[in-house]
């Protein structure tokens, strides 16, 4: 069941990111584009999908346990560190060039787009040295 969930889940996020434009990299470069010619249409999207997040979370907060029972994990983070703030620039510089974050390059990959390929290819090498780097293993140093 927990994969059939799992599988559902994707699929309609997936279909959300291609009916809302967000794997179409030349639409959300548009949303980037603040001094020329900018598309605010994504700003609904994301502000559409942090307010059905937000529900999404109180329901699972109140719940206390997933949908198929099993127990909620939270992160346990509270605080902002310096890899945190690195992670959150590599991502908006890459999204930034690319066109592409995670989920869009999987659904863009499917779809054909090359460029797509070369973000998902470029993304797992940045996991695989954050992960066989000292890196993941520094210290917890607030800014």
């Amino acid at each position: 069941m927990i994969a059939v969930s799992a599988f559902a889940a994707g699929l309609v996020f997936g279909l959300g990111l291609i009916l809302s434009g967000m794997s179409n990299p030349a639409k959300v470069l548009g949303f980037l584009d603040l001094a020329g010619r900018w598309d605010p249409s994504l700003a609904l999207v994301m502000g559409g999908a942090v307010a059905v997040g937000a529900i999404a979370f109180a329901v699972a907060r109140a719940r206390g346990r997933t949908m198929l029972g099993g127990p909620l994990r939270w992160p346990e983070a509270s605080q902002i560190d310096r890899k945190l703030v690195i992670g959150a620039v590599l991502f908006g510089v890459g999204w930034g060039l690319a066109g592409f974050c995670p989920g869009p390059a999987i659904v863009g990959a499917a779809a054909g787009f090359a460029k797509a390929w070369v973000f998902m290819a470029a993304m797992l090498g940045g996991m695989a040295i954050y992960r066989f780097s000292n890196v993941s293993s520094a210290s917890k140093r607030p800014l």
